[in-house]
């Protein structure tokens, strides 16, 4: 199933059940989706801003292409997830369960809890542009 275009901003579904769909250019932003699950999901171009994702589970998810400043994974379970040039500013990662997670062209800029991501997987040019962050999450401080 196909979901394009639709405007699902400060929507409240939790627990909602979401199974081999693909949204497109689908406006969340400021849902609460919170111990929701999705599997076999695609978001592409979507807008996910402070979302409520906390203890939901994602597996076989990706996000492509997506605005997800400040969305709010706390506690979620993330296995065989890609983050696809999304922005990630903001986002909140604390307790987040790991497990096959890609993260490619991502800006992770002031998130939170990424010392939570560890065994993600991040290309090295993603690893320097996001250094600020890292650092900052393993308590070091960058001085010039």
């Amino acid at each position: 199933m196909v979901v394009a275009n639709a405007d699902w901003a400060n929507r409240r579904t939790r627990g909602v059940a979401l199974r081999r769909v693909e949204l497109r250019l689908v406006r969340l932003t400021g849902a609460e989706l919170g111990e929701s699950t999705f599997a076999d999901v695609t978001f592409a171009g979507c807008r996910l801003d402070l979302v409520g994702l906390r203890f939901a589970g994602l597996e076989r998810v990706v996000f492509r292409d997506c605005r997800m400043s400040e969305c709010d994974l706390y506690g979620a379970t993330l296995k065989d997830v890609v983050f696809e040039r999304c922005e990630l500013r903001g986002a909140r990662f604390t307790g987040v369960t790991v497990e096959r997670v890609d993260l490619v062209g991502c800006d992770l800029a002031g998130a939170d809890g990424v010392d939570a991501l560890r065994g993600a997987r991040v290309p090295l040019g993603d690893v320097l542009a996001n250094a600020p962050t890292f650092a900052t999450a393993l308590g070091i401080e960058i001085v010039d």
